[in-house]
């Protein structure tokens, strides 16, 4: 018997929904559950085929966890090795390498030193920093916020260069950057899953949250859904995540990707509406399912993106 298993945190919704969706299809030889651990020891297998991560980015010891069950052959999705080391200043970086517009974004070194480190520790950073030809880049309006992290924890929308060093003064040993606003007047947010399925949903990131959600058709051009869905599958292709989503703000007919690093998204009924969730539950019960199938015992079953890859097989 193959087993899918789901390791989750605080959500109530999808978990349930998803094993008892693959659990439905009847799939012979194959059950999914909750993941349950009740020991973690080096080089041995968990039982599962295949996991589905929600939770692992805020649980350093599911991490782990996670990476010793891949080393034994299950397939975790995302691939706990590349989410450790990813971020989002990276994935806007190697955005601009693959054909995706994004934002004017610079990386910023944290305001206050980090521990263990005195002046001495950067010697190689010129003091002070080009801070005019950084703003003549980035421009004002625009946002501030963590270089890696969710949630929209510690963002500012700043208008001028008062408002940022103000700001920059009260976020600590946080490394920030600076990325210009775009003014839009369409946004989207993008499920990927399997880096072969999109859905593509209306969003208004600045209503309240169980309201950002466009209920209804989707009234765009075909031309834009089809520029969306290439974009949202060049970025997952190259970052190589499986299930993910991808924020879009339009601005003169150009979708400038935004927020493209939420390998664990939110998938709660009560704020992506049912017909979206429906979605999300079905896709990611048929992705398992074929990786299920796929698994093969006591080989490497995880996925990487178009990045490691390409760079693997110079």
């Amino acid at each position: 018997m193959k087993k899918i298993g789901i390791l989750f945190g605080q959500e109530n919704t999808f978990p349930q929904a998803f094993v008892d969706r693959v659990n439905s299809k009847k799939e012979a030889g194959i059950t999914a559950e909750f993941v349950n651990i009740d020991k973690v020891i080096q080089g041995e297998p968990s039982g599962y085929d295949v996991i589905i991560d929600r939770i692992s980015q805020d649980v350093p010891f599911y991490r782990g966890y996670l990476k010793n069950t891949a080393l034994s052959g299950t397939s975790v999705i995302n691939n706990p090795f590349w989410w450790s080391a990813d971020e989002k200043f990276f994935n806007n970086a190697l955005a601009t390498k693959i054909g995706v517009a994004v934002p004017n974004t610079v990386l910023l070194p944290s305001n206050t030193m980090p521990p263990d480190t005195n002046e001495r520790s950067f010697r190689n950073l010129t003091y002070p920093l080009d801070w005019k030809a950084i703003f003549d880049y980035v421009g004002f309006p625009a946002f501030f916020k963590p270089f890696e992290g969710g949630g929209w924890k510690n963002v500012y929308r700043l208008t001028n260069s008062n408002e940022f060093y103000k700001a920059y003064n009260e976020t600590g040993n946080l490394v920030m950057m600076l990325q210009s606003e775009v003014i839009f007047t369409e946004y989207y947010r993008c499920y990927c899953i399997d880096r072969k399925d999109v859905h593509i949903m209306q969003y208004d990131p600045k209503q309240p949250h169980h309201l950002r959600y466009v209920k209804g058709n989707l009234q765009t051009e075909k031309k834009m859904l089809e520029r969306l869905k290439n974009d949202v599958l060049k970025i997952n292709n190259a970052l190589g995540y499986d299930f993910n989503t991808v924020e879009l703000a339009v601005k003169n007919g150009i979708p400038y990707a935004i927020d493209f690093c939420n390998p664990a998204p939110d998938a709660d009924i009560k704020s992506v509406g049912e017909e979206n969730f429906e979605w999300i539950v079905e896709a990611s019960a048929n992705m398992a399912i074929k990786r299920a199938k796929n698994h093969k015992l006591g080989k490497n079953n995880l996925t990487w993106g178009d990045f490691i890859v390409s760079a693997v097989h110079k």
